[in-house]
């Protein structure tokens, strides 16, 4: 993998197998869309993979591909990161560092103006620079705090919603890799497994069920270890989403942000978590129009829920933490959200005066002339 390029040296390799092809992520600024796509590798990568056979003794590097396409077809250097990269973390720490002007900063490989005006405009809409494009107090905030933007605005505005402990959970789940592991000789057993925690309004409240699960059976004296493997969690995630809670949680101490938590017996217990999630993840919406199909607000990209979602049924809103491109184009992580949450959090964002004719255009409209939504 390209990993293992670079990062880890493993004693005792002395083969190498190289495909020829990597991972990378790209990103789509006119869409707001980040993907994982498999392309070939660069000439400078290949060498690196060959490098891994032999680090502490002789050895060899099959490559499954032919020394006319390393000649012909491969580039020299790999596409540099910060040129297919959503950049507003790069401008949030840049604007925290007191740097102001982005168009002439010398990056050693400047981006193309359209993903810095995008990343700009969306640290706008999130409330972190105001509209001379300086850092606001919450952006100040968000830059201490070492996830994207949309995460650290629903981490910062939590209080608000009264579910802080809650969303430190839901956010410590999604920066670890998939939860939930399933093999292909027991995908039956594991599809059960995952049935028990999942939540009707869909996947960020499943990730809270596990977290509170795996929580109560620690604390109750059970193995984390035996836990994970008979419910088919992935233990190492799991512990890693334990930790980073934990660092999350100091570093929110430390700006003050208060920790706080809906009685679970309160009928706005869940309801305020997803209009939480809303806060930070607005601009990752879907509307379900007549035909059936699902189109991302705004940019009308007909998208569908993705296979592994745990929702039954298809809502009329739904959020989405990841768009994926694969056989076609999916919405990952989503939950259930209401219309009237979006135009009452994120009224900015849903001037429908910016929005192309639409189906979720019009139902806007109509929600914006009625009462505001109720808990």
């Amino acid at each position: 993998t390209n990993i293992a390029e670079t990062s880890i040296t493993i004693d005792g390799i002395v083969y190498v197998v190289d495909p020829g092809f990597a991972k990378q992520k790209v990103y789509n600024p006119r869409i707001r869309v980040e993907s994982l796509l498999v392309s070939p590798v660069s000439k400078a990568s290949a060498s690196q993979r060959a490098g891994r056979a032999g680090r502490t003794q002789p050895g060899k590097c099959f490559r499954l591909y032919t020394e006319k396409a390393f000649k012909s077809e491969l580039t020299e250097q790999t596409y540099p990161e910060i040129l297919r990269s959503n950049l507003s973390v790069v401008v949030l720490t840049l604007k925290k560092l007191g740097i102001d002007d982005l168009v002439h900063f010398d990056f050693l490989d400047p981006p193309a103006p359209e993903t810095l005006m995008r990343a700009l405009e969306m640290l706008n809409f999130l409330g972190c620079l105001n509209d001379d494009g300086d850092l606001t107090d919450v952006g100040d905030q968000a830059a201490e705090l070492p996830l994207d933007p949309q995460l650290a605005i629903m981490l910062i505005k939590s209080p608000e919603f009264k579910c802080t402990n809650e969303i430190l959970s839901i956010a410590a789940m999604l920066s670890v890799p998939m939860i939930f592991v399933r093999p292909k000789e027991a995908q039956k057993d594991a599809d059960e497994a995952k049935q028990q925690f999942a939540h009707l309004d869909g996947d960020h409240l499943t990730m809270l069920n596990v977290f509170h699960a795996y929580k109560q059976h620690t604390q109750e004296g059970i193995d984390p270890g035996s836990f994970c493997f008979d419910n088919y969690i992935n233990a190492r995630s799991i512990k890693s989403a334990e930790s980073v809670r934990q660092q999350l949680k100091g570093t929110m101490e430390r700006l003050n942000i208060t920790m706080t938590s809906t009685d679970f017996h309160d009928k706005d217990y869940y309801p305020n978590i997803r209009k939480c999630l809303v806060s930070g993840y607005f601009m990752q919406v879907a509307h379900l129009d007549k035909s059936g199909h699902y189109l991302t607000v705004k940019d009308n990209q007909v998208v569908a829920l993705h296979p592994s979602t745990c929702l039954t049924h298809k809502p009329e809103w739904v959020l989405y933490n990841e768009f994926v491109l694969t056989s076609k184009n999916f919405v990952r992580t989503v939950t259930q959200v209401r219309g009237e949450w979006l135009v009452e959090i994120a009224p900015s964002y849903y001037d429908t005066e910016s929005f192309p004719k639409s189906e979720a255009r019009t139902q806007l409209e109509r929600l914006k002339t009625r009462k505001p939504a109720r808990r």
